[in-house]
């Protein structure tokens, strides 16, 4: 049977093969050179793309057009407008023009912006990232754009991450020319964002209310069987889950997205989904509509999605694994070591410019992946700790050593791996290990970021990769311009870069307790949570750096700070209210219920025969009494701490209350709710549990 994936793939997109295929040749290479070089697009080029995209997009169904962008909510937003336009004779005709294409206008004052707009100051607006290609989604034509205010500040995720891009295309190019390479006209980074989830029946999921209002279970006592076997990963997927996934597959291939890999992850009901990389921004783009559609597919296989990093706990979270490097238009990767990357110049100051970045930048890269429901995840033993560092491998870390001491290396031959079995093939051995203890671990000819949430916008991190990576080229573009003798200044700098910043270099396990004393001792970052995190990002250090290479304004910065704050503060009081909510409303009266149907029995006992034996329900009574006095106790002192909280008006100390007060509050009336779950009957507790749902599919 012949396979439709190659003729079906990218169907709904509206690609460059679209492009040339509709465009006049004219028109398409004004588009061409928008998209290579940033040149702007005259109205009558986007008018006749727009006309163009209309047709394409009215032929596959649509009726309507939206500008799709990234706010900071995490999630997209998406206003729908249709084509019809009323004629002379009272019917409609279809029209979509080059000024509807390029700006588009939203109220900015209903999306997070951190006082960088009021009510009165509504007016924002929406522009198309030429870069990104439109594409149709339940029969609308959206079109990927930045979302900015009515004074020009960038209120979207996308503006400062094209904008890093810009700065660090703008740096790399200047050392490419150092090094003879005037073919070179562009540097654009790369991503391939691995996606990790859950999968729950979806009639369980909605008798939790944990679920519904927060993403992650805030009560659960672990099950008898959860990870210890290691028999889910990589395991035979279940077919209710094959069928979500072979669906999911389809519609991503539709829109242009390269799903490659799927399989099962480390925790029961946990998978993953691994794209092929892609262009940054475009990456970011279709790692929102990976996460978009999961959602609205496991639903219609009476699934949901749960992308929570921390839904259960006890297992495994859900990380974004961001694998991210940087390649030439001419398609060389800058961080493909070669067959001898002692000799490669190139790749060394490369190499340096990355470790020299997460050093001088480590607190920024912790607080890109910063957020109140990462904070459960980071340290777990499927995370990285918070404290940032990097893992080269032995034999980079050699190599590196070899030049800060001025010593010759010696270059080892590749192993051929050997398995003991003569009819199994031999390969070359990897010249490093992999290690997933690692927050920014080198991959072979990439850097793979581990602390990424699975619910987080990849936008946040990238941009700080990126501009501090552009930061770290720009000092050597400035040293080396004005060398006398590129050779030796070039030595030089790499030897300085090297014993300056290998105290960010740590090949071994980074779960270890060891090394976070160790960290400790070099000096490095352990900013445990996003209130102790957030502060840094507004350092002098860290304004100074974003501003010079104009990917974030100062004001624009504080309202970030904002809110990041904001956001972590509204998400632990809705924890705590539904958690509150569920302790007096469901568990404690389902527990009281319990306990008078123990009380009973034994008066029962004890009417028929005064010596039966009511050891059990005696001593299961008193144990539940004591924990259902504690647990009360508990949940009248977090919906205390929660009305004090309404009267603590700046922000900082609002998230530092909110973690120290409160989430300890809710650790302790969850220790005494989970207690009590192992010891009253199935038949009275009043929502599924652990096993239920990490076993139901």
């Amino acid at each position: 049977m012949k396979n439709l994936l190659p003729e079906y793939f990218g169907c709904m997109v509206f690609d460059d093969k679209v492009m040339q295929a509709r465009l006049a040749p004219d028109v398409y290479n004004s588009l061409q050179r928008t998209i290579a070089h940033g040149r702007s697009l005259n109205l009558s080029v986007a008018n006749e793309v727009a006309s163009a995209m209309k047709d394409w997009a009215v032929e596959l169904g649509a009726t309507h057009y939206t500008h799709w962008f990234q706010p900071m909510t995490g999630i997209t937003a998406e206003k729908h407008d249709s084509f019809i336009s009323p004629d002379k004779d009272g019917r409609v005709i279809m029209e979509f023009s080059g000024k509807e294409l390029v700006r588009g206008e939203s109220d900015a004052s209903s999306f997070p912006s951190g006082g960088l707009r009021a009510t009165f100051e509504a007016r924002g607006y929406t522009a198309w990232d030429a870069t990104s290609y439109a594409f149709i989604k339940d029969g609308v034509l959206c079109i990927p754009t930045a979302f900015c205010s009515y004074g020009g500040e960038a209120l979207d995720q996308k503006t400062p991450l094209l904008r890093s891009m810009e700065a660090i295309n703008r740096q790399a190019l200047r050392v490419l020319k150092l090094f003879g390479n005037e073919n070179v006209t562009s540097v654009k980074t790369t991503v391939g964002a691995e996606q990790e989830y859950f999968l729950v029946d979806k009639d369980l999921f909605q008798q939790r209310k944990d679920l519904i209002y927060t993403g992650r279970t805030l009560f659960g006592s672990k099950p008898p069987k959860g990870q210890e076997l290691e028999d889910h990963y990589f395991g035979v997927i279940k077919p209710r889950v094959q069928a979500f996934m072979k669906e999911l597959n389809e519609e991503l291939w539709k829109l242009g997205v390269l799903a490659k890999t799927e399989h099962n992850e480390a925790a029961p009901s946990q998978h993953e989904l691994a794209p092929i990389y892609d262009t940054t921004n475009i990456a970011a783009d279709h790692n929102q509509l990976t996460m978009e559609i999961m959602q609205k597919l496991a639903k219609k296989h009476d699934m949901v999605c749960l992308l929570h990093e921390k839904p259960f706990a006890g297992v495994n979270g859900s990380g974004k694994h961001n694998n991210w490097s940087i390649s030439t238009n001419t398609g060389v990767n800058l961080l493909e070591p070669g067959d001898t990357p002692a000799a490669n110049a190139q790749f060394l100051l490369f190499l340096c410019a990355i470790i020299k970045a997460v050093d001088d930048y480590q607190d920024l890269l912790r607080i890109s992946v910063a957020s109140a429901s990462n904070d459960h995840r980071l340290g777990a033993g499927e995370a990285p700790p918070a404290v940032v560092s990097i893992f080269l491998g032995d034999e980079l870390t050699e190599i590196l050593e070899s030049i800060e001491k001025d010593s010759p290396y010696g270059a080892k031959e590749k192993e051929l791996m050997r398995v003991g079995v003569h009819t199994l093939p031999k390969f070359p051995k990897d010249t490093t290990d992999r290690n997933r203890t690692s927050p920014f671990a080198f991959t072979g000819n990439k850097f793979e970021f581990r602390m990424v949430g699975s619910s987080s916008s990849i936008s946040g991190s990238n941009v700080v990769i990126n501009t501090a990576v552009a930061e770290s080229l720009r000092l050597f573009a400035d040293e080396l311009e004005n060398a006398s003798d590129f050779e030796t200044a070039l030595h030089s700098l790499i030897k300085r870069v090297i014993t300056k910043h290998k105290r960010i270099i740590f090949n071994g396990n980074g779960y270890d307790d060891a090394w976070t004393k160790e960290a400790e001792k070099r000096g490095l970052c352990n900013l445990k949570s996003t209130p102790e995190a957030l502060p840094y990002f507004v350092a002098k250090k860290n304004v100074a750096l974003f501003t010079a290479h104009k990917v974030f304004t100062e004001k624009e910065m504080y309202s970030r700070y904002e809110i990041l704050l904001e956001s972590y503060c509204k998400l632990v009081n809705i924890e705590a209210r539904t958690m509150a909510d569920m302790s007096m409303k469901d568990i404690l009266p389902a527990i009281s219920e319990y306990s008078q149907t123990l009380s009973n029995t034994i008066l029962s006992k004890k009417s028929v025969c005064e010596s039966l034996d009511c050891s059990y329900e005696q001593s299961t009574l008193t144990e539940i009494c004591e924990l259902l006095s504690k647990a009360y106790k508990h949940t009248r002192d977090l919906n205390k701490l929660l009305i004090s909280a309404g009267k603590i008006a700046e922000t900082q100390a609002l998230a530092t209350y909110y973690h120290d007060k409160v989430l300890t509050k809710m650790e302790a009336l969850r220790k005494d709710v989970d207690a009590l779950e192992n010891v009253v009957s199935a038949d009275y507790w009043p929502f599924p549990t652990y096993g239920d749902l990490l076993f139901g599919i």
